[in-house]
């Protein structure tokens, strides 16, 4: 019953992490478009560096699913 129930509690988290990265995801978006309105380069580089790792966990959350 412990297997199971670790299997249960690691997927909820695995989800929680999903739902966390989501809400980064679209808090970068909002910030690399008011950095775009107002050319910033700087804060446009480092929305899309955030971006992309958050790509990539995204994407390995989802090659172990």
């Amino acid at each position: 019953m412990k297997p199971v129930v670790k299997i249960i509690r690691k997927v909820d988290i695995e989800k929680q992490y999903e739902h966390i990265l989501q809400l980064e995801l679209d808090y970068e978006l909002a910030s690399l478009f008011a950095a775009m309105n107002d050319n910033n380069e700087i804060e446009i580089e480092k929305s899309k560096k955030r971006l992309a790792e958050i790509q990539m966990e995204l994407e390995s959350l989802h090659a172990y699913a």
